[in-house]
């Protein structure tokens, strides 16, 4: 135990001696440890993040399109839909004896860059995300008026807004928009508390809001004078459409069969999808890509250690002078065949380790950017197993290249160091 530590400290100070060189190597290993790191740390971290957006639904129904487009707007606000649901079709779809509740999904409107999304009380109360959890206000609650808004965490840290401040709805879901409702300014009547999913990107209005700014009605005087009138005025303004549903069924075992009779529907052309297996559908499609990156950043781990060993034995022959003082002071071979060993393994373990650290800086760095703009959360938290087995690969496999200039090292003679060569 000993002896390996004078070992360990004899290449420290080996390398310290030979500060610039190691140090670029540490940093070209660090990198790619990173970029292996990275990649997977990323991975997971979107899997997790959608898989947590939503629980506890057993059915999405939208117009009918492709199930992956379906799960990917009504749930993750990302993409459009193709189409919207009668008024009619969602009211049979919710009249179910099957159905034990359904929440509303109106989009196709902005503010200010977040997703604004038309929805009833039902929404507060039946939507769960990461195994159940339910919505939680950090502030006021749910809608009381017809022109009632309640942010999203991130919405409401973004821009600044407090209960009781006004917002203003535009058309089209683009950061900059030529069509204003500003007839009918919302006002915020309640925040969530932070999810870690979509539902802190979202402005969530009631159905009756979002019919008034596209109908016309929030223009007319009545309007103006009972816009906050609550429930009489609530009931006048149904939608004659909306983007999409989540629906809770009394069993599970009706599942298919409500899935049946929706995607056979005579009225208009729908679709049912179960959450959990479109989301393997789609983590099916992006896994070839997943093992593409995976398999990339091995390869640039394998050159960054290529280009370590590269370094020693290059290094070596301009160190035989100081191969043969060690020699010539008492140091048998095997030591000389140790000291290039410990010097690859702690040049490997720094760099390995910087790579996780670095790793960790960057998703801590990058989260707002990442929340922005793909819509989920990058945990900065401790190493996990696989960053602990990156390092212990590295290590060991930077271990098994140094046996080439370690027994190069150590068949140097003595004489072969202390020889002069011209």
């Amino acid at each position: 135990m000993r002896a390996s530590g004078i070992l360990f400290s004899l290449a420290a100070k080996s390398l310290l001696n030979r500060r610039l060189t190691a140090g670029l190597t540490v940093l070209s290993v660090a990198v790619s440890v990173a970029l292996l790191i990275g990649v997977d740390r990323v991975r997971t971290e979107a899997r997790t993040s959608f898989t947590n957006t939503i629980s506890g639904a057993d059915l999405i129904v939208g117009a009918r399109s492709g199930p992956i487009n379906l799960l990917l707007y009504s749930v993750f606000r990302i993409g459009d839909a193709t189409n919207n649901i009668g008024w009619e079709s969602y009211q049979e779809i919710r009249g179910r004896p099957e159905v034990a509740w359904t929440i509303p999904i109106s989009l196709g409107d902005s503010h200010r860059g977040f997703r604004v999304m038309g929805t009833d009380d039902g929404y507060f109360e039946h939507y769960r995300f990461a195994r159940e959890r339910t919505l939680e206000f950090a502030d006021g609650g749910v809608f009381v008026n017809v022109n009632d808004a309640v942010l999203g965490a991130d919405v409401a840290e973004s821009l600044g807004y407090a209960v009781g401040d006004g917002i203003i709805v535009s058309h089209g879901i683009g950061d900059v928009s030529f069509e204003d409702h500003d007839e009918l300014p919302f006002v915020v009547g309640g925040i969530l508390a932070r999810t870690g999913t979509p539902v802190d990107r979202t402005v969530h209005v009631t159905l009756a809001g979002i019919e008034a700014i596209h109908s016309g009605w929030a223009r007319t005087p009545r309007a103006r004078e009972t816009v906050v009138a609550a429930d009489a005025l609530a009931q006048e303004l149904k939608p004659d459409a909306i983007t999409a549903c989540i629906v809770g069924l009394e069993s599970k075992l009706m599942l298919f069969g409500l899935q049946r009779f929706i995607n056979e529907y005579a009225g208009e052309p729908l679709m049912a999808i179960v959450p959990g297996v479109t989301l393997q559908q789609l983590w099916e499609l992006l896994g070839a890509a997943e093992a593409a990156l995976l398999v990339v950043s091995i390869l640039v781990v394998a050159a960054g250690l290529v280009g370590m060993l590269t370094t020693l034995l290059t290094s070596l022959a301009e160190r035989r002078r100081e191969m043969a003082v060690l020699r010539s002071m008492g140091a048998g071979a095997r030591l000389v065949f140790g000291l290039l060993l410990a010097e690859a393994v702690l040049l490997a373990a720094v760099a390995a380790l910087s790579g996780v650290v670095v790793v960790h800086l960057a998703m801590l760095a990058a989260r707002p950017l990442v929340l922005a703009n793909f819509g989920f959360y990058l945990h900065a938290g401790l190493p996990g197993e696989f960053d602990l087995v990156v390092v212990a690969a590295v290590t060991g496999a930077a271990g098994l290249l140094a046996l080439v200039p370690a027994w190069r090292a150590f068949r140097l003679s003595l004489a072969d160091g202390l020889t002069v060569r011209t």
